[in-house]
């Protein structure tokens, strides 16, 4: 801190003369400028200390440390930050496996706004697109325990979770048999939208109106420790990749040799994936939030991520 100071200390206003964490600018506000300024062109530069690259990189290896340390170190950390969207994207996946129409449960979308499947009220979705912002794609990474040694997420980043069944891989089932459960599964999720997700919510005057499931449907929203024998069956053969910036990234638990696809440790199997996901996505995430809040905001001893 001590060279930014001497560095950059003499912009900084009169009321906050000193760069700091929270100093005003925060750091993190200096970075952004900076990153900014550098993506936009020379009009808009700042003074050339300003882009030492010494300073630089000390100002985002703090930034780093600042924004994301609590999700590598933290299981509720994780799961106040990051557990909600996790969960959901695991019970896509889950719901995909499973044919179920839960891989786009509780979605808010279509034109009417309705609370339904997907954003038009899809479901067996291929593939799904989310915008978000860089701390969104670094708290990801880092409640994986995936984002060792990285630097502040650049412009135009992204990150991609990949589902994959292996070629060879049978569940027991005849292609006629899944191709038959499949269509059986269509139909029932046919009938089902005679009546609109808004009507489980907030009732309908018909009286036949269907209420909202109290609790998970099929496999989706269930942990791995509460399936049975059978329904982790279902599971095996699947994989998932995480790629950042097209750089596939190694989840630590999914190194172990039961855990991921032979000879590439970044192909973690469903089933390793879930666990590690399941460990911190909330039950209720407004309660919580309003829990433990007479202790200390980090545990006495690292409780890391990725496992």
């Amino acid at each position: 801190m001590d060279y930014l100071n001497q560095l950059i200390s003499k912009w900084m206003p009169s009321d906050s003369p000193r760069v700091a964490v929270d100093s005003h600018p925060r750091l993190s506000g200096i970075m952004d400028t900076v990153n900014s300024t550098l993506a936009h062109g020379p009009e808009t530069r700042l003074p050339p200390e300003f882009y030492d690259k010494k300073g630089r990189d000390i100002i985002e290896k703090i930034g780093v440390e600042e924004w994301f340390s609590g999700y590598q170190e933290s299981t509720e950390y994780r799961a106040l930050g990051i557990g909600a969207l996790m969960g959901d994207i695991v019970s896509r996946m889950v719901g995909s496996v499973e044919k179920s129409g839960n891989d786009g449960l509780l979605k808010v979308g279509g034109e009417d706004g309705e609370l339904g499947r997907g954003r038009g009220g899809e479901k067996y979705i291929k593939f799904g697109m989310s915008g978000c912002h860089d701390t969104t794609l670094a708290s990801v990474l880092s409640s994986l325990g995936a984002f060792e040694e990285e630097k502040w997420p650049p412009y135009t980043s992204h990150i991609a979770l990949e589902l994959f069944r292996k070629s060879d891989w049978t569940d027991g089932r005849t292609a006629a048999g899944r191709t038959s459960l499949d269509e059986e599964n269509r139909v029932n999720d046919a009938k089902k939208e005679q009546e609109s997700w808004w009507s489980w919510i907030v009732g309908s005057a018909n009286p036949k109106a269907q209420k909202m499931p109290s609790g998970p449907q099929g496999m989706a929203r269930k942990s791995v420790a509460e399936l049975s024998q059978q329904e982790k069956n279902k599971l095996a053969g699947y994989y998932v990749r995480v790629r950042y910036n097209d750089r596939p990234m190694t989840i630590p638990g999914c190194k172990i040799p039961a855990n991921h696809l032979e000879g590439d440790e970044s192909f973690c199997t469903l089933e390793a994936f879930k666990r590690i996901i399941d460990k911190f996505t909330p039950g209720n995430w407004k309660e919580a939030c309003v829990s433990n809040l007479d202790k200390p905001p980090m545990p006495k001893a690292i409780e890391r991520a990725g496992y």
